[in-house]
């Protein structure tokens, strides 16, 4: 016995197929920074950083905060002033030649940093590329020089300047630079280490010197080591103090730092002065202002040399 036909009825919709990725294409997730799974996790994370973030950024905030109260009002822990007294970095500028320190300190800051990148590169990179008779022992030796304190060869330089006629001028400041710094000596050479070593061996079948093997194959490869370098000397000369303390004696000589010192003095009232906070702490930000802006412009590089270094590794 035969089943009867049923009339078939209308045909079902066809599953739509799943939806495919292009290739390459990432699918939307969570943001980078938040840890994947408990969301507890999560809160604490941010919590953590909140808290670090306020506790860094708060002294400056107050520091600027600060800098736009009236005399009377700069310790009130306000961080949005009740008076607003924006002057306070006009009187800056006629209170003493600040104009003139910042100028100083920026021309000294770009020659300490210039001359001690071209001379740490050049002394890194002969120690990186050159195989010679106590090589590691001499490395070791400029190396060892980092535990000297500056307290120790402070008195024998101070002589050597002085016996060279070169006291209250700024040549102290920068000039011993030209000599190398042995911690940047160190950071570059291991950037130069990780240089492969053919790509020399290639330059010197090409005629190349060895000048043009350290400006055309290693500076350029090298380049995130030689800014960070820059940078970390701009920034050091930029907040030095005990220099010009020992060489500087004409105020139109000085730098951001010792300038702050003498205002400190005119103004504080620990040396005679009337107290005025507001304008000393004006002068503060100002100074501070460009060693913000030279960190975000360098903080790639930083990035970069850190990636360089792990990849390395």
């Amino acid at each position: 016995m035969t089943q009867a036909a049923t009339p078939a009825g209308p045909a079902a919709p066809a599953a739509a197929p799943p939806a495919v990725a292009p290739p390459g294409a990432v699918p939307p997730a969570r943001a980078r920074w938040l840890p994947a799974g408990n969301p507890l996790k999560a809160a604490f994370f941010l919590t953590l950083l909140v808290g670090l973030s306020v506790l860094f950024l708060y002294p400056f905030i107050w520091t600027v905060s600060a800098s736009l109260k009236p005399r009377e009002d700069v310790f009130d822990n306000r961080l949005i002033p009740a008076t607003w007294h924006p002057s306070n970095y006009v009187d800056v500028w006629h209170a003493a030649p600040v104009a003139r320190w910042f100028v100083n300190s920026m021309y000294i800051g770009f020659l300490a940093s210039f001359t001690v990148t071209i001379s740490s590169g050049l002394v890194a990179f002969a120690f990186a590329y050159f195989r010679f008779p106590l090589r590691n022992f001499l490395f070791g030796c400029v190396l060892a020089t980092m535990m000297l304190p500056g307290a120790v060869t402070m008195i024998p330089v101070y002589l050597i300047w002085n016996h060279l006629h070169l006291v209250n001028t700024q040549y102290p400041l920068w000039m011993g630079n030209l000599f190398a710094s042995p911690f940047y000596v160190f950071l570059l050479r291991q950037f130069f280490l990780g240089i492969p070593r053919e790509l020399f061996e290639a330059a010197r079948m090409d005629g190349d010197n060895y000048w043009t093997m350290f400006w055309r194959i290693a500076a350029p490869l090298a380049k995130p080591a030689l800014i960070v370098t820059f940078v970390f000397e701009f920034v050091a000369s930029w907040r030095d103090l005990l220099k010009p303390l020992i060489y500087l004696r004409d105020d139109q000589l000085y730098t951001i730092p010792r300038g702050l010192f003498v205002l400190l003095g005119q103004y504080g009232p620990s040396a005679g002065g009337e107290g005025d906070w507001q304008i000393i702490i004006a002068a503060t930000v100002v100074a501070t202002l460009p060693m913000i802006v030279i960190f975000f412009l360098g903080q790639r590089y930083f990035v970069e040399g850190i990636a360089a270094q792990g990849r390395k590794g």
